[in-house]
């Protein structure tokens, strides 16, 4: 079956569009608060079709995650009792009471992993309000954090892009159902 490499094919697309940097602000706006589709999906694509504007891709990507996030924090502040049951019935119980356990340990370090890795960031941003984390520090580890993610994503794919893309898609059909496969496995072997 060949769903991924026909979605990379529609967002190399996309990525040409005149307005993909537009629509990856506001994808990356949306998916820190309430979206379920990480931006690097068009991010990567975007530094392998323009890869000397890949640096200005991660940055519109970062700052608008950013902003996105602190969406979300004013959500959990402001608006917890109302979102919790949004977040509850979305699947994201069990992300929920890890991200509370987490955020009395650790903090800004918890916002900092949650921005870099494929952890549900969204669930991060709206717990890390609710439990009145202070802004200053989240604001910085969310810029960190996707900062990192997004310029490492960039710098990837707009360096070695172009020069990995023959090797790279005849198997991207293999590495997207493999990928399907292992989040599969991690969600049965830590949320279950």
């Amino acid at each position: 079956m060949r769903l991924f490499s026909r979605l990379y094919e529609r967002v190399l697309l996309w990525a040409a569009h005149r307005h993909a940097e537009r629509y990856l602000a506001v994808l990356s706006f949306a998916e820190s608060s309430f979206f379920p589709v990480p931006p690097d999906v068009m991010l990567a694509p975007m530094a392998l079709a323009q890869p000397r504007r890949a640096l200005r891709f991660a940055l519109v990507t970062t700052v608008a995650s950013v902003l996105g996030g602190v969406f979300g924090y004013l959500l959990g502040y402001f608006a917890m009792g109302a979102v919790e049951p949004l977040i509850l019935a979305a699947g994201y119980e069990a992300a929920l009471v890890q991200a509370r356990a987490w955020f009395l340990q650790y903090g800004f370090w918890v916002v900092l992993l949650a921005g870099f890795s494929p952890i549900p960031y969204k669930v991060f941003t709206v717990a890390a309000g609710g439990m009145a984390l202070p802004l200053l520090p989240f604001v910085a580890a969310s810029l960190l954090g996707r900062g990192l993610r997004f310029f490492l994503v960039a710098l990837i794919m707009g360096w070695g892009g172009p020069r990995l893309e023959p090797y790279v898609k005849p198997y991207l059909d293999w590495m997207g159902w493999g990928t399907v496969v292992l989040l599969v496995i991690l969600y049965l072997v830590f949320v279950h």
